[in-house]
């Protein structure tokens, strides 16, 4: 198999050492040789950190196992391993990032509490000073603008970014911290012993890993999670399907076409047309000389269509205020991706005994804002300074010890965020004319907002006030906006 590049001091497919195998039952023998301080007592950081750097071999045993290499994951394990705690972090792909598809914009205060000043040696596209949002019709779009240069400055708001390239350049920084990078390995199952987790089942030989603790960051399919007895899996109204194209442009063209300072971006955001009438949004991102582009929309909705969501994003790329800005572009890579959006209401228990959740597979997508990617690396800095914390204190890994995490996240923008948009995703499939109706009606009141012709401006003004009542009763309106007041405000 391919190797992972540099990012790993260890062979990707390696030998496990196992000087003291686990029970091939996957419980541990209790003769079995274990931390002389028992689960959660302090360890020699020295002999951690030197573990890590021996090429070859991976141990049987850690301070805490990592599944998923993805923001989450990768957030964790930089932070533990800084700690001194002896981390594995066990990717299915082949390396970190080769799997993981995002729009995608990472926010620079989110990051920076992970590895503070990222943004000076990070692979990063362009620096977002613009953020618009569009709703579209077949041939027209509204569009609502914010720019300022406050975006153009150190440390900067947000930046474009491939995920391939950041995410391993994110898992090569948790690796010089001495954290096991273990990459084209499938986690199969969870090691279970009195009724708490202590490790991982993966298909590696001999592949069964211990640890005081185990943080799942699996992404959105959570089969894990759900094996942890902390969540049912993800339903299709609870999950959105992302499909993405990124062309190919020459920087001048792009910074042309956007009307961009040199080396600034801009993020677009549009609904309406965009995603067939279905509820979901397209959007556009900037990158040097590529474009990101694509659409989301909700799975069961897609599913009852019988829409092709490739279909679909053909036909958001013929929209003519969209192909005006990708024309002459070439395809360079297509991905899709399954999005959980279905907020706080569908989140997952986020501990058990010996188990956290976090990113993805916890729920963490503020769909409104569009934040995934900085929830996730948040909530996977907060699950790591939990464990750091109960390794220090000695005080074990179960549920009561664990609770602490869910805690962080309540004081942070995290759950509070969640838990205010709780109702968005439902409010969204209840109100479906906000995709279809909507905008199409204020294209055409803005249309003849803006013709000039033979009558009065009195006369416009009851033209339209006449066109907006024909279309939407006000009994709908104000339904719809009490319905929108109750789940987004």
């Amino acid at each position: 198999m391919k190797q992972p590049g540099n990012i790993s001091p260890i062979d990707p497919r390696g030998p496990l050492d196992t000087s003291s195998p686990p029970d091939p039952g996957g419980r541990q023998d209790p003769q079995s040789p274990r931390d002389p301080n028992g689960a959660g007592g302090p360890r020699d950081p020295s002999s951690s950190r030197d573990s890590a750097r021996n090429p070859g071999t991976v141990p049987s045993r850690f301070d805490a196992i990592v599944v998923g290499g993805g923001p989450a994951g990768l957030s964790a394990a930089y932070i533990m391993s800084g700690a001194g705690l002896n981390v594995a972090c066990l990717e299915r792909g082949d390396w970190s990032g080769s799997k993981n598809m995002m729009g995608g914009v990472i926010f620079s205060r989110p990051a920076g509490t992970v590895v503070p000043d990222f943004w000076k040696e990070a692979p990063l596209e362009r620096h977002v000073t613009r953020r618009e949002m569009w709703l579209a019709t077949a041939d027209s779009a509204i569009k609502a603008s914010f720019e300022t240069t406050d975006f153009a400055r150190e440390p900067y708001n947000s930046f474009t970014v491939y995920r391939s390239r950041f995410d391993k350049w994110l898992a090569a920084q948790a690796a010089a911290q001495g954290a096991y990078m273990v990459t084209e390995t499938l986690v199969e199952g969870l090691l279970w012993e009195g009724g708490r987790v202590i490790g991982v089942r993966t298909d590696r030989p001999q592949g069964d890993l211990e640890a005081d603790v185990v943080l799942l960051a699996e992404g959105v399919n959570s089969f894990l999670t759900e094996k942890a007895g902390l969540g049912p899996g993800p339903e299709p109204q609870s999950l959105a399907l992302a499909v993405k194209e990124v062309l190919a442009l020459p920087r001048e063209k792009i910074e042309d076409r956007f009307d961009l300072e040199t080396g600034a971006g801009a993020s677009v955001e549009i609904v309406g047309e965009t995603t067939g009438r279905l509820p979901g949004t397209g959007f556009i991102y900037t990158n040097r000389d590529t474009i990101s582009i694509g659409v989301g929309v909700l799975l069961n909705r897609l599913i009852e269509s019988d829409a092709e969501a490739y279909t679909i994003l053909e036909q958001f790329k013929q929209q003519p205020q969209v192909r005006r800005l990708i024309q002459g572009a070439s395809v360079r890579e297509y991905a899709a991706h399954l999005i959980p959006e279905g907020g706080y209401c569908k989140m997952p228990r986020l501990f058990g005994d010996g188990v956290l959740v976090a990113g993805d597979c916890a729920g963490m997508v503020n769909a409104i804002n569009s934040e995934g990617a900085n929830l996730a690396m948040l909530s996977g800095r907060m699950a790591a300074e939990t464990i750091i914390e109960c390794h220090r204190e000695g005080c074990g890994f179960d549920g009561p010890s664990l609770k602490r995490y869910r805690d962080r996240l309540e004081k942070s923008l995290v759950l509070k965020d969640l838990k205010k948009y709780e109702g968005a995703t439902p409010f969204l499939q209840k109100h479906q004319e906000i995709f279809n109706l909507y905008p199409e009606l204020l294209a055409a009141l803005a249309r003849e907002f803006f013709t000039v012709d033979d009558l009065s401006k009195a006369d416009k003004e009851r033209l339209l006030m006449r066109l907006f009542r024909s279309q939407v009763p006000v009994r709908e309106v104000l339904k719809m906006a009490y319905d929108a007041w109750r789940s987004l405000v």
